[in-house]
């Protein structure tokens, strides 16, 4: 059984997402308490997946939790953890507690960032640059470090970041966000290349303008009437978590 999405105005990854293409998957998914990640999140559990809810907001990733339990899916489990201030020992203690838990991992999305502010370069503040870097570079360089050797442990494992369309065009006013999202290509090309023939395989998505509260941010005169919807984009977000992206690394790939 398949089941389509359909898309008027806006073209997105074609790809049809299979019923339960998904089943006996652990995945975890960072920055799950809105926007791309909730919807990554519920998609995922829709499909069969036991999910792992990461965010900084408790209340938010409860939202989800109940959602996903109100549908009699897999019962995930929530991390509270602020990228900002979590530390290398979190991350390891984390992934270990969920290969005792779970005995593997098979999927990351690690879909977390913060944009800063939207400023000329000679004016970006020393602080806001860190933030991002910390949040957007260093938590996702920590995480996935530790993290690949619970990914490892699954027959098939997908480790995929996340970028931008500034993350491989520099954009005027973008500052310490497309560095940021310059270094997360760097670093899964890295992961991608040294994992090449194994288990492992390591991605990017370019999600594009869609319709969240970073994005509104960015762009508080927008019509969000005319912007894809978190919805719209997860045809990609599935294709890279199912076994019909297995010889596919190293890439980054337009959600549309």
């Amino acid at each position: 059984m398949f089941i389509t999405i359909y898309l008027s105005l806006i073209t997105m990854f074609d790809y049809s997402i299979k019923e339960n293409s998904l089943a006996n998957k652990t995945i975890l998914v960072t920055g799950a308490g809105g926007g791309i990640g909730r919807e990554a999140a519920l998609t995922y559990a829709k499909l069969g997946a036991t999910i792992i809810l990461l965010g900084k907001t408790v209340s938010k990733l409860e939202a989800v939790y109940d959602e996903i339990s109100a549908l009699g899916l897999a019962e995930p489990a929530i991390i509270p953890l602020d990228l900002k201030g979590a530390t290398k020992q979190n991350y390891i203690d984390m992934s270990a507690t969920i290969a005792s838990q779970f005995g593997k991992l098979d999927g990351v999305l690690l879909n977390a960032s913060m944009l800063g502010e939207l400023t000329p370069f000679t004016q970006i503040h020393e602080q806001i640059f860190n933030d991002v870097m910390k949040v957007n570079v260093a938590a996702q360089y920590l995480l996935a470090q530790a993290l690949i050797p619970t990914l490892q442990l699954a027959e098939n494992a997908s480790l995929v970041f996340t970028s931008s369309g500034v993350g491989n065009k520099g954009r005027a006013y973008w500052g310490a966000y497309s560095i940021s999202k310059f270094a997360t290509e760097g670093m899964m090309q890295i992961i991608a290349d040294e994992y090449e023939n194994s288990n492992l395989r390591t991605n990017a998505i370019n999600p594009g303008a869609t319709n969240t509260n970073m994005r509104a941010s960015a762009y508080p005169a927008e019509d969000k009437n005319e912007l894809a919807t978190p919805t719209d984009i997860m045809p990609l977000y599935v294709y890279l978590m199912s076994d019909d992206s297995l010889k596919v690394n190293g890439q980054t790939i337009k959600a549309q």
